[in-house]
């Protein structure tokens, strides 16, 4: 008894989860026209660690749709857990989770961030040599 209430809450708990983001694991990696190998190639990313959100699955499949509404099939070996994020707008990094803090550097819109931790509405991030906090306010790949 209590292992089906254990798997009908975490059915419940997976629809409410909200949007699920993944990153490419691969510096290269194929959007096909459908979910299957025998699709043609619609786009092909050339960006590791790019964040994406997953809109449907089928099988091995996800359907995806990047920030800038690219949308196509995905084989689930060339995704991984979401580690990144792409910033919407200038952000600043600052040294601590404060917008207080001494700020480090200017991020550029569009900017591929990798996320290492986050604390309430900032993030750590890494982002070429910087490292530092930004807040998670116009970002994209983020799942708050």
């Amino acid at each position: 008894m209590l292992k089906i209430f254990l798997i009908l809450l975490s059915l419940i708990s997976s629809s409410f989860a909200g949007e699920i983001y993944f990153a490419l694991k691969k510096n290269k990696v194929n959007v096909r026209t459908g979910p299957s190998f025998d699709a043609s190639i619609k786009f092909i990313y050339k960006k590791k660690d790019y964040p994406i959100r997953q809109i449907d699955k089928k099988e091995n499949f996800r359907r995806i749709i990047d920030f800038k509404n690219n949308s196509g099939w995905i084989h689930v070996s060339q995704l991984k857990k979401n580690n990144s994020l792409i910033t919407l707008d200038e952000k600043i990094l600052f040294t601590k989770p404060s917008k207080f803090s001494t700020p480090l550097a200017k991020i550029k819109k569009g900017r591929v961030l990798l996320v290492k931790k986050c604390h309430k509405k900032w993030c750590k991030i890494n982002s070429g040599t910087y490292n530092g906090w930004i807040k998670t306010d116009n970002v994209w790949g983020f799942a708050n």
